[in-house]
């Protein structure tokens, strides 16, 4: 009887620590962002007058921060995190796209890829904490219209490492995973080759619509596997003829591919 008394203390002493090393976590991330702004970048763009430069250094800061946020959480107990296939990752002009099943899979994946690029939510570049680094490291607007293809191909092409979630949101509660065509367009149009990273949680925490307070009841292990590149005519197959002229079924066709592919490997 007191074992197990102790051990339901244990339990509630371990779980109200995550909740507090969470909260501390989050905070630390917007106090980090905001001395970013406010005080690291200004400095950069007094210092380093040539704009590329200038860009490639901002994104090496931030994955950076990323990198010592993400450890951060891991010396709280927070989370903890195993990776494979990270030597993929070196390389450069990479597509990247990974599904999304928590809050902070960008900051993992970022915290990892060198030279990484990302489709940033206009509201982001609005936010007092991530307008100043979104805007120094040159990441691209979800808000620019017709040339937001044009603009994902230029930055792979430039040797950018490009990460994109296809869904476009967090994955629901039950794992059904809806893919939006505009990473397809980028892979078809552009045509790149397709970096698969699969992102596992267990248990799952951080997910679409849970309060960031209902941490599980043992610490989450984020599994991060990169996998080998998906060439678009091998996953189109016996509709490449067909898609050959016509990116737009070539793009509705590999929509539907990395869709069933994803949901198979995560």
């Amino acid at each position: 009887m007191i074992e197990r008394t102790t051990k339901q203390l244990g339990k509630r002493l371990n779980r109200g620590w995550r909740v507090a090393g969470t909260g501390f976590s989050f905070a630390m991330f917007g106090l980090g962002g905001l001395m970013l702004r406010l005080i690291v970048f200004p400095l950069l763009d007094l210092a380093v007058r040539d704009r590329r430069r200038r860009v490639l250094l901002a994104r090496q800061v931030i994955r950076l921060a990323f990198r010592s946020f993400v450890e951060m959480m891991r010396a709280l107990g927070v989370i903890r995190y195993e990776i494979s296939g990270l030597e993929r990752l070196r390389r450069r002009g990479l597509l990247i796209l990974a599904n999304h099943p928590t809050l902070i899979d960008t900051v993992l994946l970022m915290a990892f890829v060198q030279h990484a690029d990302c489709i940033v939510k206009n509201a982001l570049w609005r936010n007092p904490f991530t307008r100043g680094p979104i805007r120094a490291a040159g990441y691209i607007s979800n808000e620019q219209g017709p040339d937001l293809i044009d603009d994902c191909i230029d930055s792979i092409r430039g040797g950018g490492n490009l990460i994109i979630f296809p869904e476009g949101t967090r994955t629901p509660i039950d794992g059904n995973m809806t893919f939006k065509r505009g990473a397809a367009n980028v892979a078809v149009r552009g045509e790149c080759p397709i970096t698969p990273v699969y992102i596992r949680c267990t248990p799952l925490t951080l997910s679409k619509g849970e309060k960031w307070w209902d941490v599980p009841d043992t610490i989450p292990l984020f599994s991060v596997q990169i996998g080998q590149d998906i060439h678009i005519d091998h996953a189109i197959g016996a509709d490449a003829p067909a898609c050959a002229d016509n990116p737009t079924l070539a793009a509705r066709q590999l929509t539907t591919y990395l869709q069933q592919h994803f949901m198979k490997e995560s």
